[in-house]
C-alpha cells in the first residue's frame, strides 16, 4: 500500500476516534438512515445517534428530536452526495436559528478524505475495511 493511502487511513482513524470521544461525552450525532447507525457501530461509535430520514419523519420532526435532546451542540454526519450536502446545510442553518451549534467538522473532514470513494456514511466501514485489507496485502 502506498504511503499516501496509509496516511489517509491514519487520518480517518484519528478523526473517528475524535468523533467517538465527542459522542461518548453526550453530543448527539445526526445521520440519515439505519444503515448509517450500523456503520457507526461497526466503527466503534455508539453514542446518541439521531435518524434524520427514517420513514414518515419530516424535517421539522428531526429538528424537534434534536431540540428534545437538550444539547447545545449536535454533530451532523449526513451523506456526502448532493442531497446529503443540501440536508446538512439546511439543518445547520435551522439549528443555528435555534441556538444549537451544528458541528460540521467531522462531516467536512471525512468528505474531504473519502468523498470521491464513499458517497454515504453507510459505506464508510466497508471502505475502511477495504483499505485495511489492501495494506495487509502489500
Amino acid at each position: 500500500m502506498s504511503t499516501k493511502t496509509e496516511k489517509k487511513l491514519e487520518k480517518i482513524h484519528k478523526l473517528l476516534a475524535r468523533l467517538e470521544k465527542q459522542s461518548s461525552k453526550g453530543t448527539p450525532i445526526v445521520v440519515e438512515g439505519r444503515n448509517d447507525i450500523q456503520a457507526l457501530h461497526k466503527l466503534g461509535i455508539d453514542g446518541d445517534i439521531i435518524l434524520a430520514k427514517s420513514s414518515g419523519k419530516s424535517f421539522l420532526d428531526v429538528l424537534e428530536e434534536i431540540e428534545r435532546r437538550d444539547s447545545r451542540k449536535v454533530i451532523l454526519l449526513l451523506d456526502f452526495d448532493r442531497r446529503g450536502r443540501e440536508w446538512t446545510h439546511h439543518l445547520a442553518s435551522c439549528l443555528e436559528g435555534m441556538r444549537i451549534t451544528p458541528n460540521l467538522l467531522f462531516w467536512r473532514r471525512l468528505s474531504g478524505l473519502v468523498g470521491h470513494d464513499v458517497k454515504d456514511i453507510e459505506g464508510l466501514a466497508t471502505f475502511l475495511e477495504t483499505l485495511k485489507n489492501k495494506s495487509l496485502k502489500s
